[in-house]
């Protein structure tokens, strides 16, 4: 029987899909639920499984494009198993034959060569002209004319090196964009054309994290298994935030403002096929403990490969950590159609007053982009101060002082 496997919907609206990577070839044996290709949507990249075992026939090359529902491949479900190969037999060693003495021959007399003419190594006169008005060596250039003289058309088309080295690898490579790469490149620009963006900045002195991160960071991980790290603190920081200014967790539709009483938080991550944004639902109901066991499921759900469209869409606000890349400051890009991005940096220890005395304290630059079509200033600046004051006094403002129930310890 010969199956045709057509290409099942990645999510809604999603009509195309793009042929990323065939794992298996032509003619291949494959077994049931076997990942046969990678597929690109738009949205993500999907590993495509064998619906039946048998030998497999492609359809499509990779880097087509096939509508949703097409048939890509064919399956014949009646073909046997091929037995696994057993060892070659060993080759029946040949007789030696006698070694012959080996016959010298006389070297061939050597051809001489004959010598270099003046046409063929010198450049015509007005070649020659031409070359000492550009600085050139006649040696740098190669002529196209008879016996390879330099003609006057060389000497003029003859570039100078302007002191850059040569002889080094010259080579380049094109590539076709991944739909998914294609995709984001194209929200990128619109979120830049179409959005009024706006960024503000400000500064957290980190020190208060770092002690309760020392303090429970063990107790933390044998109770749950999970690392206390700086995205639940964070994370808890914007939803408080975000239901003080609701306007940062509304979006634009048309001429109306859509409004949310839950805080669906993006949350950037790095996967293999590039930067990967899934969503922790409802995480204003999420504790310490829930946040940090969230986020590292979807972060290697995404390292795997295995993130899927619906556990990438519908968030209400993202955060974006390029300070475990090392950034000290940018001004991160809103996800339409969301309103606004928080960009977390990295940690440095910086000279800070406090109390009316210069001392050393753990410093994050933070960052809010936002859409000043619909967020304004007042609630940008607000919404930014609230998040750094959580920050800084953690115990008192997102764990009602007592971190060991907060930290469900």
């Amino acid at each position: 029987m010969i199956l045709e496997m057509k290409v099942p919907s990645p999510g809604e609206s999603i009509t195309e899909v793009e042929i990323a990577t065939w794992l298996v070839k032509d003619g291949d044996y494959v077994e049931k639920d076997q990942a046969i290709a990678e597929v690109d949507s738009d949205k993500a990249t999907l590993e495509l499984p064998a619906e039946a075992s048998g030998i497999i026939t492609l359809k499509a090359e990779e880097g087509d494009a096939v509508a949703v529902g097409q048939v890509v491949c064919l399956i014949d479900t009646s073909a046997a198993k091929p037995e696994g190969g057993a060892a070659p037999a060993p080759v029946a060693e040949a007789p030696k034959a006698e070694a012959k003495k080996e016959e010298v021959k006389p070297a061939p007399a050597p051809v001489p060569t004959p010598a270099p003419t003046y046409a063929a190594s010198a450049p015509s006169p007005a070649a020659k002209k031409i070359l000492a008005e550009k600085n050139i060596d006649p040696a740098t250039v190669t002529g196209t004319g008879k016996g390879g003289r330099i003609t006057k058309d060389d000497a003029v088309n003859a570039v100078p090196s302007m002191g850059t080295p040569t002889g080094g690898p010259r080579g380049s490579e094109r590539t076709k964009l991944s739909m998914l790469r294609r995709k984001v490149a194209e929200r990128l620009v619109a979120a830049k054309n179409e959005t009024a963006m706006l960024t503000t900045f400000n500064e957290v002195d980190m020190s208060a994290i770092y002690a309760l991160r020392d303090e429970y960071k063990e107790a933390f991980k044998a109770k749950h298994g999970l690392g206390l790290g700086f995205m639940s603190f964070f994370t808890k920081a914007v939803t408080r935030a975000l239901q003080l200014y609701p306007d940062v967790n509304s979006m634009i539709d048309g001429q109306e403002k859509i409004s949310y009483d839950f805080c669906d938080v993006s949350v950037a991550v790095s996967g293999p096929k590039g930067l990967m944004v899934p969503v922790v639902r409802n995480a204003e109901l999420l504790s310490f403990r829930g946040v940090e066991a969230e986020i590292k499921r979807l972060a290697l759900r995404a390292r795997d490969g295995q993130i899927t469209v619906d556990e990438m869409t519908g968030g209400t606000f993202t955060i974006s950590n390029g300070g475990v890349f090392g950034s000290m400051l940018s001004t991160p890009i809103i996800n339409p159609p969301q309103s606004g991005i928080l960009g977390m940096h990295n940690v440095v220890e910086r000279a800070v007053v406090k109390n009316g005395q210069i001392v050393i304290a753990p410093v994050m630059y933070v960052a809010l982009s936002y859409d000043h079509r619909i967020i304004d200033g007042r609630e940008s600046v607000g919404f930014l101060v609230a998040v750094k004051e959580a920050l800084e006094n953690p115990v008192e403002i997102l764990m009602d002082n007592n971190p060991k129930k907060a930290l469900e310890l």
